[in-house]
């Protein structure tokens, strides 16, 4: 079972008191500039159908369409700007040879912040995710440039995307030390292909008060049944232009094990009497520490159609398909913490029951 039947059934976001929808419009295909997304026509018309349907939550980046993206959006706000929570993000480079253009780094956080505001014509952002970790910068430089942003009232909320779990960890605690702005939001690649994060990214979420966002939670389109086997021989780029298999295909999300994950959902939806867009989409909803997917359709018929998943309910016998299909290892400590021998060394016969 979902949980939300509608888009304007608002979550919390993390430890914030900000209310969104439970599926968020990722914007990412607003644009022709890669090759694969909407033209602004389409992108429009699928930005009024989810914001018809009682929609608040649009996620972009500074970069997205090479800027296109943040732009449409500046201009398909204008009359309601502040009834939307509009989320961006810094870290990808903004011009090929300066290298602080790009990075996680104060310099580059500043000037990719005031870009945006420019771009989407508005005064301030609701939510600001550092896109990318780069490895280099000190966090607290990351965490005092954020704090900054909040408090000159440029910037309400603070985020993060595409981390390392304990890099997160130690950053939100800095934050409560210091009294800077916390993070609220972790955005993720979540999906029946990719659970990895089940291991330690999702639970530090829970813990620490971050809301998370899943990004792809259909696989790069995988899911929804539009590849097959025949696609597996499609050459990798290491680029996000061309096509939209040539992108999936450099992601690594088109496998063998991903189309046989793809078949169950089929057989899934089928017995629903729903699409396995819907499947997919509903499954990542089930986690109690999910916020809100985003969802990055190409027409408006694909948003409709996505936007169906809050309808969808299971049988236990079907999410323990959907699961064992796309089951993976949990590794050390998670598998040795597990076993019985380690419970019974550590609390007998003690029954304890954990309540949050």
């Amino acid at each position: 079972m979902s949980g939300a039947r509608t888009l304007d059934t608002y979550r919390l976001l993390g430890r914030s008191g900000l209310r969104v929808s439970p599926l968020a419009l990722g914007a990412m295909t607003f644009g022709l500039d890669l090759g694969w997304g909407a033209d602004k026509d389409e992108s429009r018309k699928v930005f009024d159908t989810y914001v018809e349907r009682g929609g608040n939550f649009i996620d972009t980046a500074s970069q997205y369409t090479n800027g296109t993206s943040e732009q449409m959006l500046g201009e398909f706000t204008a009359d309601n700007r502040e009834s939307l929570v509009l989320a961006t993000k810094y870290t990808m480079l903004r011009r090929p040879n300066d290298p602080n253009s790009g990075g996680n780094q104060r310099k580059s956080m500043m000037a990719s912040v005031e870009a945006s505001l420019r771009k989407l014509n508005t005064d301030y952002i609701d939510l600001l995710y550092l896109h990318v970790w780069d490895a280099t910068t000190p966090v607290d430089e990351i965490l005092r440039g954020m704090d900054d942003l909040v408090r000159a009232g440029k910037v309400l909320y603070v985020g993060i995307s595409d981390a390392p779990a304990w890099q997160v960890s130690r950053m939100q605690t800095i934050a409560d030390l210091r009294g800077w702005s916390p993070l609220i939001a972790l955005q993720v690649e979540y999906s029946l292909i990719e659970r990895t994060v089940e291991r330690d990214l999702v639970p530090m979420a829970r813990e620490l008060g971050l809301g998370v966002i899943p990004w792809s939670p259909l696989g790069g389109g995988v899911l929804t049944g539009k590849y097959s086997r025949a696609d597996l021989n499609h050459p990798a780029q290491a680029s996000v232009t061309g096509t939209r298999k040539d992108v999936v295909v450099a992601a690594g999300s088109l496998t063998e094990r991903a189309l046989d994950i793809a078949d169950v959902v089929k057989e899934v939806a089928a017995e629903l009497g729903v699409t396995p867009a819907q499947v997919a989409l509903a499954w990542t909803l089930r986690n109690p520490g999910v916020t809100a997917p985003i969802i990055g359709a190409r027409t408006a018929a694909q948003l409709e159609d996505n936007l169906g998943a809050l309808d969808v309910e299971f049988e236990a016998a079907q999410v323990d398909r959907l699961e064992q299909a796309s089951a993976i290892e949990l590794g050390f400590p998670h598998e040795m913490l597990a076993r019985a021998m380690t419970r019974s060394v550590v609390q007998g016969d003690l029954k304890v029951e954990k309540r949050v």
